[in-house]
C-alpha cells in the first residue's frame, strides 16, 4: 500500500517555507485569495497547473476534473461542481483570465474516443460525452490521419469545445464582451515537454518558444 509519509514530509517543508521563512505571503492572504487567473485542468497526476506554471499559492484558482472539460451552462437542479466554481471565480474573484489546459495521453479523452456506445461506467462516459462533438469533428475532418494523430487532435479539439461552452455562461460572456475577461486554450504535450497555446488567428495550437 502506498505510504503518505512523502506527502506529510512535503507538508512540513511547505509549512516551514510559507509559515516560517516566508510567512508574509500567507499573512497577506488571510482575508481572501488574490487569484486573477482561473485554470481548468485535468485530474491527471502528471499535470499539476501550479507546478507546470511555477506559481505561488494564491496565483491560480484551479478547477480540476476528468479531461479538463467545461460543461455548457445548465439550470436543471442537478449538482454542477465545475459550473459553481466558474461562477465563483468570475463573480466573486473577478478573474481576468480563464485558461482551459488539456494534455497529451489524457485518459478521459481516450475513454471518449474508444467508446462505441457500450461503455458501462457509472459516471465517466457520461461526463466525457461533453466533448462528443470534438470526437465527431476529428472523425469527419481527419479520417485519414493516424490513430495517434486523431487522438491528439481530439484532445486539442475538446479544449476548443470547452472554450465555446464557457461562453454559454452569461456572467462569462458579459465580461468577455466588455473586455474584462480573456479566454485561453493551452495544451501540454507530455512526451515533448512543450506547451502549446491556441492562436485564434491561425486556428492552431502553437508551441510556446523558450
Amino acid at each position: 500500500m502506498a505510504s503518505t509519509v512523502k506527502l506529510l514530509d512535503g507538508f512540513k517543508r511547505f509549512q516551514k517555507q510559507y509559515f516560517g521563512d516566508d510567512s508574509g505571503l500567507y499573512e497577506s492572504m488571510k482575508n481572501g485569495q488574490p487569484a486573477k487567473t482561473l485554470m481548468v485542468a485535468c485530474c491527471d497526476s502528471r499535470v499539476d497547473p501550479a507546478i507546470l506554471t511555477d506559481c505561488d499559492p494564491g496565483d491560480l484558482f484551479t478547477i480540476r476534473n476528468v479531461a479538463n472539460l467545461v460543461p455548457p451552462s445548465e439550470s436543471d437542479g442537478s449538482y454542477h461542481g465545475t459550473s459553481a466554481a466558474l461562477e465563483y471565480a468570475v463573480n466573486s474573484l473577478e478573474v481576468e483570465n480563464i485558461i482551459v489546459m488539456g494534455h497529451a495521453s489524457c485518459g478521459g479523452i481516450k475513454a471518449l474516443w474508444d467508446d462505441d456506445g457500450s461503455a458501462q461506467s457509472q459516471f465517466i462516459h457520461s461526463w466525457v460525452s461533453i466533448a462528443a462533438s470534438a470526437k465527431k469533428w476529428v472523425k469527419d475532418k481527419l479520417s485519414s490521419a493516424s490513430p495517434e494523430d486523431q487522438l491528439k487532435a481530439c484532445e486539442q479539439r475538446a479544449i476548443l469545445e470547452s472554450l465555446a461552452n464557457l461562453m454559454t455562461f452569461s456572467c462569462i460572456r458579459e465580461r468577455v464582451e466588455k473586455g474584462a475577461l480573456s479566454l485561453h486554450g493551452w495544451y501540454f504535450d507530455i512526451p515533448t515537454g512543450d506547451l502549446l497555446c491556441f492562436n485564434p488567428e491561425t486556428g492552431a495550437f502553437e508551441v510556446v518558444k523558450g
